[in-house]
Formats: structure tokens, C-alpha cells, sequence
């Protein structure tokens, strides 16, 4: 009997071609904007999620600031009695300081502004700075401890001309703040702006240049085995607050686990994701009042063919049945269609990205759950939308039906 019902949807919509995908253009549109937002969505977080595992859960970050979102912003920084305060702490296997500027930097006849980073190269500092960083050297070799006056570059100062006209290449000469350094290296692509267009550079070089003597714009923590992050980090709140003679509550500092950020960022992540899908769904909403409205004229166009069937012993469950699952249909056949060109998008998006960074940073994930889902959802649409249609079909009498003209 349900195979009949979808036999004569499927006859119906075919015999108004062009008022069916009419029709439907708004669950076409509705449902590749959700496919093509999620799949992309998905994809971004598995990409983000595995750059914080490769990180360690053992990790943890400190800034100036009260929150994660002034950190950076302070007036106090924080400061070699921190690191030592830090270093100290129960549970901390080694620490990481680094430095942050924006100076004008020249090669040749340029100049511009970009990031110069201030790094340690003692063995322990350096492998966890490249651990939370994820930073590998494409060409040339990476800075090392007692180096001077030599520089690693972003991909895109060597490649881009964003910043210079011609890229810089191993051996160039870059003048920062009036010092020329060497370039001995060049970072593979991160996919990350402004990591790709940083500068690295020794951290006591960046001290002696820009003669900063006691300041630091991050602490990379490493918790040692056997120990609870978070009550590393605890300990670690509870020293610092100690040592500068604050109140709990009153933190001029933020510290985070590894876990923690990757809370925060799906927190935020989720936010985004959630309010463009509402603003696809919205695309699906509109398809689904031309469903009732397709609907409705079709109740009006075959009355005499509802009078009829009645006639012949048709129930009301039959006539309401028959057009719920004709509404459910278009809006399935809709969302085969969005999902067909959704997916397409985050492919051709996943392409154009990968081509434009010259990384995959961007993968869509097309599962069959999400496929699947998708097209569920818009036949339960079509159905509540022609729900309303359907009942007024049924609630037709045989006599006023027949009557009709």
C-alpha cells in the first residue's frame, strides 16, 4: 500500500515538471547551505582538533590578561619572576617563553610591517615550542641555541609579495629595527596568516635589539608524567596569584590547559556553525510554504479526482495519506538535490582552499549520516507542510468533490 502511495507521488510531481522544481527551490537552496556548512564545519574540526592533540594534553599556556580573550591585551606581563615562579611549580617538567612584536622590517627596497617572534633555543624550551606551534622547517635549517644574527621565515615571507615585492630566499639580508639578520631557514605552510608572514628569531637577539630586558608575551608549560593537568594548572594560578600578591578572583593572567582551549574553541565554533545553519534553515522554511502552497493547488486541481476515489471506497486516511507523502516526496527529491550540490560546494571549497594554501587546511567531511540526515529532514518538512493541504483534501465530501468544476 505505501509503495502505491509513493507510485502515485512520484507520477504526479512528474507530470508537473516545471511547478515541482519551482517548488522546490528552497529546500535545494536550504539543504547544500546545511550540507555544505556542516560538512565543511566537521572538517574544520577534525583539522583543529588534531593540530591540539599533536600538541599534548600535557601542555599548558599562560598570558597576560584576565581572560583568554584580553590575553595579550595586558599592561602587565608577564615577567622572568613569573617564569622562575612557573619553573618552580609541582608538577612542571619545563617552561617556554616567548616574545611578541610587530616591528617594520626592510629587504631592499622594501618595507613593511610584520610579526617578529622571540623564541628560546634551549633543547627543552625548543621541543615544546615546536610541539604547541607544530612548526617544520621546508628548506634550510631551523635556528638553534647560541645562534645570533640569523632568522627562520613564514611561507609567505619567502613566497608571498604581500610583504616584499620578491620573496626572500635562504641568505637574504632582512633589516629589523636597524639590524640586519641573516635568512637560514623558510617554515612550511600553517595555513595561518599570521604565523606564515612571523619572523623567528632568537629570544635574547629580540632582548638586546628591542632592548627588552624583563617581559614575556607567553609561558608554554609542559606538566610532567603522572600528573593531572588541571590541577598542574591550578597549582600553577595559585603560585603566580601568590607571588604577585593578588586575591583570588582579581587575575591579571589567564592560564589554559590544552583541553581547555580546545573547550573554548568548540564552544565558540559551535556558536558560528549553529547561527549560519539557522540562517540556512530559514532558505528551508520558505521551501516548505511553497510545498503547502504547491499543495494546496493540487487539493484544488484534482477535487474531482478526490471525489472519485472516495466514491469508490476511499477513506479519509487514504486521501490525507496520499498527499502527505506526495508533500514528504518533494521535499525529499528537494533534499537529494541540495545534498547532491552542497556536497559539490565543500568539495569545490576543499579544492580551492587546498589550492590556494597549498596545504590541506580544509577538508569537508561528507558522511552518510550527514547525506542521509539531510534528506530525512526535508521529507519530514515536505510532510508537515503539506499536512494542512492533505487534511483539507480528506475532509472533502464525495457529492461537493464530483460537484466541482
Amino acid at each position: 500500500m505505501i509503495k502505491d502511495y509513493f507510485s502515485y507521488a512520484f507520477k504526479n510531481l512528474k507530470h508537473r515538471k516545471t511547478r515541482t522544481w519551482l517548488t522546490m527551490i528552497g529546500i535545494v537552496i536550504g539543504i547544500a547551505a546545511v550540507v555544505s556548512i556542516i560538512s565543511l564545519g566537521q572538517g574544520l574540526e577534525d583539522m583543529v582538533t588534531g593540530q591540539f592533540e599533536d600538541m599534548g594534553a600535557d601542555k599548558i599556556t599562560i598570558m597576560p590578561g584576565s581572560s583568554l580573550l584580553s590575553a595579550g591585551m595586558a599592561t602587565i606581563p608577564l615577567t622572568q619572576k613569573d617564569y622562575e615562579v612557573v619553573k618552580r611549580t609541582k608538577g612542571v617538567l619545563s617552561v617556554a617563553g616567548m616574545i611578541y612584536l610587530s616591528p617594520r622590517v626592510a629587504y631592499k627596497d622594501d618595507s613593511g610591517y610584520t610579526f617578529v617572534v622571540g623564541m628560546p633555543l634551549d633543547p627543552d624550551s625548543k621541543r615544546i615550542f615546536d610541539s604547541m606551534q607544530n612548526f617544520k622547517i621546508d628548506y634550510g635549517r631551523d635556528l638553534k641555541d647560541g645562534d645570533g644574527n640569523v632568522i627562520v621565515v613564514g611561507s609567505s615571507v619567502a613566497k608571498d609579495d604581500k610583504l616584499f615585492e620578491k620573496g626572500v630566499s635562504l641568505g637574504s639580508k632582512i633589516t629589523i629595527d636597524g639590524v640586519d639578520f641573516k635568512v637560514i631557514g623558510v617554515l612550511e605552510t600553517l595555513g595561518n596568516e599570521p604565523d606564515d608572514r612571523s619572523v623567528y628569531i632568537n629570544i635574547e637577539r629580540v632582548r638586546d635589539v628591542f632592548d627588552i630586558e624583563d617581559k614575556y608575551d607567553v609561558l608554554f608549560v609542559q606538566a610532567k608524567q603522572g600528573f593531572d593537568v588541571s590541577e598542574v594548572a591550578e597549582d600553577l594560578e595559585d603560585a603566580i596569584r601568590k607571588s604577585r600578591d593578588l586575591k583570588e578572583g582579581e587575575e591579571d593572567f589567564n592560564i589554559q590547559t590544552v583541553e581547555q582551549l580546545q573547550e573554548s574553541f568548540g564552544t565558540i565554533f559551535n556558536i558560528v556553525q549553529w547561527f549560519l545553519i539557522g540562517i540556512a534553515t530559514i532558505s528551508i522554511v520558505v521551501g516548505g510554504v511553497g510545498i503547502m502552497n504547491t499543495m494546496y493547488t493540487s487539493v484544488l486541481e484534482r477535487t474531482y479526482d478526490i471525489g472519485i476515489m472516495k466514491a469508490v471506497g476511499a477513506k479519509n486516511s487514504d486521501i490525507l495519506m496520499l498527499f502527505v507523502i506526495e508533500a514528504g516526496t518533494l521535499g525529499a527529491v528537494g533534499g537529494v538535490g541540495g545534498a547532491i550540490i552542497g556536497g559539490g560546494l565543500a568539495t569545490i571549497v576543499e579544492i580551492a582552499s587546498t589550492s590556494a594554501l597549498e596545504m590541506e587546511l580544509l577538508k569537508a567531511h561528507l558522511s552518510f549520516e550527514l547525506i542521509l540526515g539531510a534528506i530525512l529532514f526535508s521529507f519530514i518538512v515536505g510532510m508537515v507542510s503539506g499536512a494542512l493541504p492533505a487534511k483539507q483534501a480528506a475532509s472533502l465530501k464525495p457529492v461537493d468533490a464530483l460537484r466541482w468544476e
